[in-house]
């Protein structure tokens, strides 16, 4: 991103335009964008065009494009994606009620303070009814709205496992691209299946919270394994120096060391007080001083991309066995005799 379309940025705030809303408001989640949201591919070279002006409106449109997965989008993303790279992605996870968005209110407060422009991507879990979500992480975040450095981007899962959305990466390469300093990725918080985020992350921060048990859950899922700083938030409540310990005596048993020589830290912060938020932004930092020094940033990269692609390959195997079980008679056919239970019919079947 050149000079001018950084310098850009002071256009830049959350408005309603991010995300694209369906028929029941703010509960989006359709797997296909609503009428009108979606551009004619021989329009993206315009789009592109005004994105790299810094427009915001430009910004938004590029986004709901590349979350919905639509041509365009797929279009401009091609376009866009040499300019990503630059940016540190953040990764922010935890369990529900750990206080990440508050947390994450904080770091945008800090960077700001230092001169950084960020941009949030907040990923909220869809209903498995309705496919929408509540996108409730804007709401916690409405402190920065006015605020022309920041661009919070809300995102449902839409049934994605991981704590993750599909699109994010595609959303954290357009942000980066704009020209955003640090990118935030705030995870949906289900606990055990928060581990995608650590292959799109540069940096990964841990929540845990007195009092909730987490270090069990942290043993048996081997969360901590994802983390390059864990964090202790409210560390106010009664129960932190005991968590600390528990913490430091897991990462001493489960021999955790993170590629590149990191020692991972553990830190305390009471976000509602906004205490110790100064020290972790220190400490992000100098993991990201660490990647770059010791070429883990590389190396990171690398290991993002691959995974990237066997996603991607995966993804159209899956379609074409997807419609091979929806558009192929032999195939209702063997579910029909496994339906009747004639489980020696369907197999002689199934393998002629």
């Amino acid at each position: 991103m050149t000079g001018d379309g950084r310098r850009a940025l002071t256009g830049i705030k959350a408005t309603g335009d991010e995300q694209p809303l369906g028929p029941g408001g703010a509960m989006a989640g359709a797997a296909t964008p609503p009428g009108g949201r979606t551009i004619d591919p021989a329009a993206v070279p315009d789009l592109v065009e005004r994105f790299r002006r810094g427009e915001r409106r430009a910004l938004s449109r590029t986004l709901t494009q590349v979350e919905n997965a639509t041509p365009a989008g797929r279009e401009a993303l091609r376009a866009l994606f040499p300019s990503s790279g630059r940016a540190h992605v953040v990764g922010v996870t935890g369990p529900p009620g750990a206080g990440k968005s508050t947390l994450v209110n904080r770091l945008i407060a800090e960077w700001r303070g230092r001169g950084r422009t960020v941009a949030v991507v907040a990923v909220d879990p869809s209903s498995t009814l309705t496919g929408g979500a509540t996108l409730g992480d804007r709401v916690r975040m409405m402190a920065t709205y006015a605020d022309e450095g920041v661009f919070i981007r809300s995102m449902a899962t839409r049934g994605n496992l991981g704590g993750l959305a599909r699109a994010t990466r595609g959303i954290v390469w357009t942000l980066d691209a704009f020209g955003f300093d640090v990118v935030i990725i705030e995870t949906v918080g289900v606990g055990q299946d928060e581990v995608e985020v650590a292959r799109t992350a540069q940096t990964t921060l841990l929540l845990q919270v007195p009092g909730l048990g987490d270090d069990i859950q942290a043993i048996k899922a081997g969360i901590l394994e994802i983390a390059d700083l864990l964090v202790i938030n409210k560390a106010d409540r009664p129960g932190a120096g005991e968590l600390k310990r528990d913490l430091a005596m897991m990462l001493t048993l489960g021999g955790h060391a993170p590629p590149g020589g990191w020692r991972v830290p553990i830190l305390e912060t009471s976000a509602a007080r906004g205490e110790g938020i100064g020290e972790l932004a220190d400490a992000v930092e100098g993991h990201l001083r660490h990647l770059k020094e010791g070429g883990e940033w590389a190396r990171r990269e690398r290991a993002m991309l691959l995974d990237e692609i066997q996603g991607l390959v995966r993804g159209r195997i899956l379609a074409q066995v997807d419609r091979l079980f929806h558009d192929d008679p032999a195939f209702d056919a063997l579910l029909a005799r496994l339906v009747a239970r004639d489980w020696a019919t369907a197999v002689a079947r199934s393998t002629t």
